[in-house]
């Protein structure tokens, strides 16, 4: 087998997958006479996303674990928005404290489902299933079956909100390309440091052609992202969210030893268990670190719809689950990346935007999201099979 077989066989899950999101993304494009990638859709796609590849992020880490979910998430950030919009709204307490306590009562919250997961041995999905429960419940007492509206502007900025151009340069947001280059050569940098690394220590690389290709490739990409973007509004504030927690748990799971510990649990428990890996605390902090990011998710949410609403959060959980499998994530555990699971959100994303903008029913973009859910562990169930 070539040194090309290797590396595409070793990343075979990525590469369909983006692969599958840029014909998706081509497919719509035609279909809907060029408006999927208008500049105010693309900005509308990632407001609309946002919440989803937040919560994708810390599904991954439970997926990891061996395929358990939490299916909490979505009455989590349905109850934070809640509490959120009643402190504000009703308490008078300013924007900042609100968000900083609404994002310590998801950490409580998944600490306190990780004790009966991690410490108790209660199964994720009967404790996540018992949270989904008592949380839509507790949603629904504190806000008595009403919404409350509006919220604070400082409240919905992170949602909604777009980065200011400081340069006042007029129409085109000079301020969105300069950010758009600053990441082209940051990506740049980085590409060329992990291939020197890789050959330093003696693992198989692409071919140079094959290499600068990807990196032109990527680079146009970025570019011509963030010059839509300029043409439009600029970058929204929940796309910088979404990035820097992308940036932060793609470094916890590659090169942090908690990370490593994450995919040793979900490889093998018991191996993990005789190597010294305290697997009781790892399966505490993952779900720990999900209420947060659900709480994270909800306040987003509810940011975004400017309201708190008795339904807030409903099928969250799926879409996230969705998300991480459709990205290459395993079904039993120990498999996937942060970037997959992004891919996965957004190609559900773009699913759910392209057969809005053609009318299609609510009912049959939930059937047509379902087939691609089933394509997606069919396919890691056979790649797995191709392998042994």
């Amino acid at each position: 087998m070539d040194k090309r077989s290797v590396l595409l066989k070793g990343n075979l899950r990525q590469y369909v997958m983006v692969i599958a999101l840029i014909v998706v993304i081509i497919f719509f494009q035609i279909l809907t006479g060029g408006v999927l990638l208008k500049p105010l859709n693309i900005s509308n796609l990632i407001s609309q996303n946002a919440y989803i590849l937040v919560l994708a992020i810390g599904m991954l880490l439970c997926i990891l674990t061996g395929g358990n979910v939490d299916l909490s998430v979505g009455s989590v950030a349905g109850f934070v928005g809640a509490i959120s919009a009643i402190m504000m709204l009703k308490m008078n307490i300013p924007v900042l404290p609100t968000v900083i306590v609404s994002l310590l009562i998801g950490f409580l919250i998944g600490c306190w489902q990780g004790f009966w997961i991690a410490y108790v041995g209660v199964p994720a999905f009967i404790a996540t299933l018992a949270g989904m429960l008592i949380f839509r419940g507790l949603t629904l007492v504190v806000l008595q079956g009403t919404s409350l509206a509006p919220l604070p502007d400082g409240y919905t900025f992170m949602a909604s909100g777009f980065i200011p151009d400081f340069t006042g340069a007029g129409k085109l947001n000079i301020l969105s390309i300069f950010l758009g280059i600053i990441a082209s050569v940051l990506y740049v940098l980085r590409e060329v440091n992990n291939r020197r690394n890789k050959k330093k220590y003696g693992f198989e690389t692409s071919s140079s052609q094959a290499f600068i290709a990807q990196i032109v490739a990527i680079v146009a990409v970025i570019n011509a992202f963030t010059i839509s973007l300029a043409s439009y509004k600029g970058i929204p504030m929940v796309l910088v969210v979404v990035i820097v927690l992308i940036l932060i748990y793609s470094f916890i799971t590659t090169k942090t030893i908690p990370g490593r510990h994450i995919y040793a649990y979900g490889g093998n428990m018991k191996a993990a268990q005789l190597s010294g890996v305290n697997t009781k605390k790892v399966m505490f902090w993952v779900y720990a670190n999900m209420g947060l990011l659900a709480a994270l998710a909800g306040v987003i949410f509810t940011g975004r719809l400017n309201s708190a609403t008795p339904k807030s959060g409903q099928n969250f959980e799926m879409d996230a689950i969705a998300a991480c499998f459709i990205g290459g994530a395993s079904t039993s555990g120990g498999v996937g990346t942060v970037v997959g699971a992004m891919v996965g959100g957004l190609l559900m994303g773009v699913l759910n935007n392209g057969m809005s903008i053609m009318g299609i029913s609510i009912d049959w973009q939930q059937a047509i999201k379902g087939f691609v859910l089933l394509a997606a562990v069919a396919f890691d169930v056979y790649s797995k099979s191709k392998s042994k």
